[in-house]
């Protein structure tokens, strides 16, 4: 226990300083984020603060590792994925990538982590597991790309990103603990909670360094894994991290929906996300930030826990939690360009 609590200080203590020093780099090198038509900032800020995120979840985790206190089939599908996002979203935030070489690392890193993971496991619905085969498998890989693009997608106003992966790091904290696990899974959201924090309390608003695509894609995607394990040792954990992570995947999927129903390319930048007109509307990013906040802790934390300890259908939690989520989407104008 002391082992694992001096692993997540740790992670804590070098996302602060790893951000610090990324944020000195970045000022001297002029490696800035400017504003434009597509911005929701309005002063140039440096970028790439993820890539401290990405060094201390996965020192971290190959610490823990080193000591037997994790999965080593865990270990190899979270550093061998998150490694390769992470190096081409950097790639992407340095000098840009076409579209077609980026999703075809996502491809191989969503892969690679489904099959270290041993495929998507059996479902839980209305109390019976189903096992979908290759399917299933299949539709864990589409799963994990969605996952890691869209948390880059809704990395667009300073600190909600990572507000969103400390709160969901928490709930994950707080169900692989109701799972009573003989191995410590409880550390691996933990761990990433702890680096996101640390990283946190330079991009909480106004922002003094931004994430980039190195630290978001990471962050979805380990996110994604891990509700993936999660799921193998007890089927309705998907459904609970499902819950957790509704804020997001509620504003990105009608997003994409509704713009794709206007004619707009699914990958052109844009900020017509809710989050992006509530901050508009609110005239701030702080406090829609700090609302994902309450929402995740006050209102999905709650049903999740429910889902796992079997008091809700899985299934029908996920309805539940993401009705108001829809609507909150369609008030603030999800895919619509109301605020440009």
């Amino acid at each position: 226990m002391m082992t694992m609590l001096l692993v997540l200080t740790g992670a804590f203590a070098v996302s602060v300083i790893g951000t610090h020093l990324i944020r000195r780099y970045a000022l001297a090198r002029n490696l800035m984020d400017v504003p434009n038509a597509r911005s929701s900032h309005v002063v140039a800020t440096p970028r790439g603060g993820g890539v401290a995120i990405v060094v201390a979840f996965l020192g971290g985790i190959l610490a823990l590792w080193a000591g037997d206190a994790v999965d080593a089939r865990l270990v190899v599908a979270l550093v061998g994925s998150g490694l390769l996002v992470a190096a081409v979203g950097f790639l992407d935030d340095a000098r840009g990538l076409p579209a077609g070489p980026r999703l075809l690392v996502h491809v191989l890193a969503a892969t690679w982590a489904v099959a270290w993971l041993g495929g998507l496991p059996p479902l839980l619905l209305f109390g019976r597991q189903v096992d979908l085969g290759s399917a299933g498998h299949a539709l864990a890989v589409v799963g994990l790309i969605w996952m890691l693009n869209l948390y880059n997608f809704m990395d667009g106003i300073d600190g909600v990103a990572a507000i969103e992966a400390v709160t969901t790091c928490a709930g994950g904290l707080a169900i692989a603990l109701l799972q009573h696990r003989s191995d410590a899974a409880w550390v691996v959201p933990a761990l990433l909670g702890s680096a996101s924090l640390g990283f946190l309390l330079w991009n909480f608003p106004p922002a003094r360094i931004f994430m980039g695509d190195a630290g978001s894609g990471f962050l979805g995607l380990m996110l994604g894994v891990m509700a993936i394990d999660a799921a193998r040792i007890t089927p309705q954990s998907l459904w609970s991290w499902l819950i957790l992570l509704a804020v997001f995947t509620t504003d990105a999927t009608m997003t994409l929906i509704r713009r794709v129903q206007r004619g707009k390319k699914p990958h052109e930048a844009h900020r017509t996300h809710a989050y992006q007109h509530a901050a508009h509307d609110h005239r701030g990013h702080r406090q829609v930030s700090l609302a994902v906040a309450a929402i995740n802790v006050g209102w999905l934390l709650p049903l999740a826990l429910a889902v796992q300890l079997g008091r809700v259908d899985g299934l029908t939690g996920l309805i539940v939690a993401s009705v108001p989520l829809v609507w909150l989407a369609l008030r603030y104008g999800a895919g619509t360009d109301r605020a440009s």
